[in-house]
């Protein structure tokens, strides 16, 4: 029985994104073991047969003492796992996790979902993670990327060389997401649907809320989210107490939420293919987001959505003016088109094929 180990940095996201890559490796009988944090979800991973180890990991520390203990750890759960295969996602997994599996000679495959904010802006941080990068990603047998300009920019720093495919993001599944009738009612409501993170653009979410609550009664701006950051946390609760927002937190499952919502709004300054954004599309919603690689991606402006300039608070105004007058047949339009770009681009399947793939030729 082949043995497949996967490290990742949440098991939020592995459940939310990749639970059908999992499901699909358990019915061709491989043996899987998880490598990450532990949460609540692990319960569903040992339910569907998946072995478990979960271990201590800063999500976005940078510790060089506690990264280095990281390293240990991958170290000592994989010499005795010796697994055939290891998957990792994000940084610190593809990272540390490569880098030991490079010297164990344990053949992997890395998926790189966005370069994050260390690598936005030249300097001494980009440097460093550029390094880190070329450690961790030297030996292995394929890197995934899930955007065109992510891959251009790893090939440009010669991160890589070869072995790379690009895949559509971690795709959405169209079962699971389906379809949702587009709400009728005069109540206009937008949705941020994000971690609450300043690269998220919650700032230009809450400014744009500010003003469009006053010029528009009948709109509602809803944040659905984990929020870490104290600060954003008292911001988002007097914004709420004002009426001006309303905070669900983190939820499971945002479709009770795009069922009441007519647009959702995605300010980030940075993805690797928005998770957001196709599982809005898929429940026929349309979306306003910015002009970045993982966005443009899958929203067409005037098709499916609208775009802006990244961090221009007044273009993103008067994107949402612009959507608010639109009339109920022109909305529901956009929702359709959304729909069948990510039915017809984004389908999750389209991802579990590449991996199935890329497994079987490595083992």
């Amino acid at each position: 029985m082949k043995k497949i180990v996967v490290i990742c940095n949440s098991l939020v996201g592995l459940m939310c994104f990749r639970k059908e890559l999992l499901e699909k490796l358990i019915k061709e009988k491989y043996k899987v073991t998880v490598i990450a944090p532990n949460h609540k979800f692990s319960k569903d991973l040992i339910s569907i047969g998946i072995d478990f180890i979960p271990i201590d990991m800063e999500l976005r520390g940078t510790n060089p003492i506690k990264d280095l203990k990281l390293i240990k750890t991958y170290k000592k759960i994989l010499k005795k796992e010796n697994p055939d295969v290891v998957l990792t996602y994000t940084i610190k997994p593809n990272v540390y996790a490569g880098y030991v599996c490079g010297k164990l000679k344990i053949p992997y495959i890395a998926n790189v979902t966005g370069l994050g904010t260390s690598l936005e802006q030249p300097g001494l941080l980009q440097k460093l993670t550029l390094f880190l990068y070329k450690k961790g990603l030297k030996k292995a047998k394929c890197v995934f990327f899930q955007n065109e300009n992510n891959l251009n920019f790893m090939l440009n720093h010669k991160v890589i060389k070869e072995n790379y495919q690009l895949i559509p993001g971690s795709g959405v599944n169209l079962n699971y997401h389906k379809l949702l009738p587009y709400p009728k009612d005069k109540i206009i409501r937008f949705l941020f649907i994000s971690r609450i993170l300043y690269e998220k653009g919650i700032d230009d979410y809450l400014e744009c809320a500010k003003y469009i609550k006053k010029k528009y009664s009948n709109t509602e701006f809803h944040i659905l989210g984990e929020c870490s950051d104290n600060n954003y946390l008292k911001k988002i609760n007097n914004l709420q107490n004002e009426n001006i927002v309303i905070y669900h937190g983190q939820v499971d499952d945002i479709r009770k939420y795009q069922k009441i919502s007519n647009c959702t709004i995605h300010p980030s300054f940075h993805e690797g293919m928005s998770n957001a954004i196709l599982e809005s599309c898929a429940a026929g919603r349309p979306v306003i987001t910015t002009d970045r690689s993982g966005c443009v991606e899958i929203v067409e402006d005037g098709y499916n959505g609208f775009i802006f300039e990244c961090q221009n608070l007044k273009m993103l105004i008067d994107k949402v003016e612009n959507f608010i007058n639109l009339s109920l047949q022109e909305k529901e339009k956009l929702g359709l088109n959304a729909r069948n770009k990510v039915k017809k681009e984004f389908d999750r399947n389209i991802v579990i094929k590449k991996y199935m793939e890329c497994i079987r030729n490595v083992v």
